[in-house]
């Protein structure tokens, strides 16, 4: 990957169904080094997931989402779709993805690069099964925690020649740790104080890839990426706490 590399978390919440002809394929994703570290996890995945108790602690089911563990046992056989549009919700929703143009879904394939806690970093456009794991999920004598992050930064690390935007959570910025542009999202009172925000920040991330996206952006460096937010009536700026990313800017935001 050139230039500007994103980093997204996944989403809890999936999109069901996809392309029935065309199934999970390890080889097939990005970073496709990868493959005997994904097909560990499936199988720590298949096993926890095979009995409902299991399942329930290890991954965290309530009595809603419990039947989502059957998602686990049928990885090889499920229909795929691009990961753009199999995460859904509070970060994916703004993207998007399904009214997205070519262009677009084309330099998410290209910048974009999901953290999976079952996949480790796929890209966008990498076709995915419908699946359910955490990256504090428990998965018997296999720790996330432990198999991911060397295996993950070195992908991440051969595949980069630009400069980082990190808009993990801090739970999947542990399962790949990068140098990285890690930016604070703000809120910006009246009186212009600033208030970093949780659950809502996702919003503002994902409005800010879809912006990217829909205007293509070519960026290679903090100072082109600033340059790039200016134009476009997105304010990223640098502070003594590191960079801040003003959700307001991105409510209405010039395409």
């Amino acid at each position: 990957m050139t230039g500007l590399t994103v980093l997204l978390p996944p989403s809890e919440t999936k999109r069901e169904g996809g392309d029935p002809s065309r199934t999970l394929d390890l080889r097939a994703l990005s970073f496709p080094e990868l493959s005997d570290e994904r097909a560990a996890v499936i199988t720590a995945a298949r096993s926890v997931s095979s009995e409902e108790d299991s399942a329930r602690t290890a991954l965290k089911l309530g009595p809603k989402s419990i039947a989502e563990r059957f998602r686990n046992l049928v990885l090889d056989t499920a229909p795929t779709m691009p990961a753009i549009d199999r995460y859904t919700g509070v970060l994916y929703d703004p993207l998007d993805a399904q009214s997205a143009d070519d262009e677009t879904r084309r330099w998410w394939s290209d910048h974009v690069v999901v953290q999976s806690a079952m996949f480790g970093p796929i890209g966008a456009g990498d076709a995915i099964p419908a699946y359910r794991l955490s990256h504090d999920s428990r998965l018997g004598t296999l720790r996330l925690a432990s198999h991911w992050p060397t295996v993950s930064s070195g992908a991440l690390a051969s595949r980069s020649d630009g400069f980082v935007l990190d808009l993990r959570s801090e739970g999947y910025r542990q399962l790949g740790p990068v140098p990285a542009l890690v930016p604070r999202v703000v809120s910006v009172d009246g009186s212009g104080r600033r208030k970093a925000l949780n659950h809502w920040n996702k919003t503002a991330k994902g409005r800010l890839v879809s912006l990217l996206g829909r205007t293509r952006a070519d960026v290679s460096t903090v100072d082109e990426l600033v340059a790039w937010a200016d134009e476009h009536g997105v304010v990223v700026e640098r502070t003594s706490e590191g960079w801040d990313l003003v959700a307001e800017s991105l409510e209405t935001v010039r395409t």
